[in-house]
């Protein structure tokens, strides 16, 4: 039988692909701006039928009726990262959080630890030779698709056909559920502290060399620092994800990808989101190779490309330069996600430049102001990245520099770039700490 007909064979309605679950089996979802929808929601029309479900995930975006009140007992999410429309459960004790790096989210499957018996995926059209591309989200997709036994995949006409270690056979799906919907966008950019946030992005601009292979996590403080690097030569990307601010440089002949000691002239990643002119741009685009997540977030891969600068976010920074970046106290939060990963895969670069950015101030609902420069983490909070991992934190006034410093040292550099209203406590309280 030709692909083709193997094809046609496997179509059915995500009413029906979905019959394929059964109680106690373990699921996986993938994630980002790739959770299959149309699947998803047969999935939760079905689950009242179901008993002990778990949805093994790491981020997702959208609507989560999966994680509901109705859906206790039917279906519980097991999710790697806590994302904002899972983040209530999570925190209610109606979902679970298993904490782990994202270099080694994959390997849970692959070794056995969390055995697949159905993966949720989603793909673009096969081409002539019956290989459909996983889109935009082939990182944390592409092993746990391949150690399920049933592969359950919407196959999208608008998802983009991307390359790298990206493509899976038809053969391979075992129920095929033809879609066509547009592929969610996503803002990276947050206007809220537009301000703070250009001095933050202007002061880690100044940190970045000619020639730098670059990591840009989540957020608004990553998406500003592209728009300051237009006057550096021959850059690229190593990264977990990109977004759109990517198309400009390249673009401008900024971002070449000239001089990366690993995969030179690619753009190299795990997935990707934004907007439909990326998901338009990555479409077969010989520049942009996209590979598994345990490969991309490696810290020894990271390592390979020299003046390699990975820029990751924090909730927290305490007076010796641990980073909370996963809980506010004990409230779990999100996860560590692949910030340790590039944190150290930075510092073993050759040039290295691994960098915690963070306003230096929260607002609370009732307009109180905190430092995000603390003498303590919270209790309870969770050091994503510990204080000997640490080189450089940004905050709007400033970079400070870690790097073989004495405690002593550390406190002054980190009160210097902490805002000037909470300085004069926290060198108190750096003193009463006897780290001054």
């Amino acid at each position: 039988m030709d692909w083709t007909s193997l094809y046609q064979s496997r179509v059915k309605t995500a009413q029906d692909a979905v019959r394929a679950i059964k109680s106690g089996n373990r699921v996986f979802l993938t994630g980002n701006v790739s959770v299959p929808q149309t699947v998803l929601a047969a999935l939760v029309g079905y689950a009242p039928e179901l008993s002990n479900v778990e949805i093994a995930q790491v981020l997702t975006v959208g609507a989560a009726d999966y994680v509901s009140p109705a859906m206790e007992g039917h279906l519980r999410v097991n999710s790697m990262f806590i994302s904002h429309n899972i983040r209530k459960a999570v925190q209610e004790g109606r979902a679970d959080f298993s904490p782990i790096l994202l270099s080694e989210f994959p390997l849970l499957f692959k070794r056995g630890i969390l055995p697949l018996d159905v993966a949720l995926i989603q793909v673009s059209p096969p081409d002539e030779h019956g290989f459909c591309s996983l889109g935009v989200e082939v990182g944390p997709t592409k092993t746990p698709a391949e150690t399920a036994k049933i592969i359950i995949a919407e196959v999208n006409e608008q998802m983009p056909r991307t390359l790298g270690d990206s493509f899976i056979h038809v053969s391979r799906l075992h129920h095929i559920v033809p879609v066509n919907y547009p592929i969610p966008e996503l803002a990276m950019a947050d206007e809220g502290e537009g301000e703070i946030i250009e001095k933050i992005a202007g002061h880690i601009a100044g940190l970045i060399p000619d020639g730098a292979t670059m990591q840009l996590g989540i957020g608004a403080i990553p998406d500003a620092v592209l728009k300051y690097l237009y006057d550096k030569r021959d850059l690229g990307i190593h990264t977990e994800l990109f977004s759109d601010g990517v198309i400009d440089l390249v673009n401008a002949g900024v971002l070449t990808n000239a001089r990366k000691t690993l995969h030179p002239g690619k753009i190299v990643a795990g997935f990707l989101m934004g907007s439909k002119r990326l998901y338009d741009w990555v479409d077969d685009n010989p520049m942009i190779e996209l590979h598994r997540t345990e490969y991309v977030n490696d810290p020894f891969v990271i390592a390979q490309n020299e003046r390699m600068v990975a820029v990751n976010s924090a909730i927290e920074v305490d007076l010796t330069g641990q980073v909370c970046a996963d809980s506010i106290g004990p409230k779990l939060y999100s996860g560590v996600g692949g910030q340790l990963d590039f944190i150290y895969g930075a510092s073993r670069s050759k040039n290295g430049v691994p960098i915690i950015a963070l306003p230096s101030v929260v607002t609370l609902r009732d307009g109180t102001r905190l430092s995000k420069i603390v003498s303590m983490l919270k209790h309870g909070a969770g050091v994503v990245t510990s204080r000997n991992h640490v080189r450089f934190v940004v905050t709007e006034f400033g970079v400070a520099e870690l790097y073989g410093k004495t405690i002593r040292q550390r406190a002054q550099a980190l009160i210097n770039v902490a805002h000037p209203d909470f300085r004069e406590e926290l060198a108190k309280q750096a003193r009463e700490l006897h780290y001054m």
